[in-house]
């Protein structure tokens, strides 16, 4: 156990205990300790770890194709969009590999959207984030965080981003008033995760919905812990 400390300390951040094997609902240390994980990766493995269907599918597409880049198409991609727009009613969707991938990627969407569209001036477009709120360690993501121990030591930051109270609809209607020309979005996760699973009053995201499509604002609800 020393050497593994020892390793991690010098190159990683440590986390204890040093994991070795992970199957199911438990987690096996480096002295052969059984823990049961009721942290899922953050709900990244619900599934359990090393899910046997889920492990045959990925072996067995591997064997096949393992990787393509954006310049070529494959024979899984056409497939599996039109089951997921069909599932959510979605008109579209982006693909990404992380959570923080989905929030940056939905801000570049929004910031281009308030140009092109909505007559946005050159880099003048806002968006809007929940105070506490959690979607990643990039800058973009700390940048929009009202949380010391994401962002101290990491400035400067994304400019344009601002962050009104969660579950407050008053003070984002304030701050849609004031700008909301140039306020390409507003970004709320439904549920908060991080902050510790705080739930909003009931009715609150169709009032913001209400509110964007009133200002002229789109909603990124970030779904990545909630989920369903």
């Amino acid at each position: 156990f020393a050497s593994f400390f020892v390793v991690r300390q010098i190159f990683v951040s440590f986390i204890h205990p040093p994991l070795k094997n992970l199957l199911g609902t438990k987690v096996y240390d480096v002295d052969g300790k059984t823990y049961y994980d009721f942290l899922s990766a953050y709900s990244a493995v619900n599934q359990g770890h090393c899910h046997p269907k889920i492990i045959d599918a990925l072996v067995e597409q591997a064997k096949k194709l393992t990787l393509t880049s954006r310049a070529f198409h494959n024979d899984c991609l056409g497939e599996y969009v039109e089951f997921i727009t069909s599932f959510f009613g979605y008109d579209r969707i982006l693909p990404m590999n992380t959570g923080v991938e989905g929030g940056e990627t939905a801000v570049k969407l929004a910031r281009r959207w308030g140009y092109d569209v909505k007559g946005i001036p050159p880099n003048k477009a806002r968006i809007l984030f929940a105070g506490n709120n959690f979607w990643g360690r990039t800058l973009a993501a700390i940048s929009s965080s009202s949380d010391p121990t994401a962002y101290t030591g990491f400035g400067p930051f994304m400019p344009g981003f601002d962050q009104v109270k969660y579950n407050d609809l008053p003070d984002l209607e304030k701050e849609f008033e004031k700008d909301a020309a140039n306020i390409a979005a507003f970004m709320v996760e439904p549920i908060q995760g991080e902050a510790g699973v705080v739930v909003p009053d009931d009715g609150y995201m169709s009032e913001v919905k209400k509110m964007c499509e009133k200002y002229n604002v789109l909603l990124i609800a970030d779904e990545v812990q909630t989920g369903l």
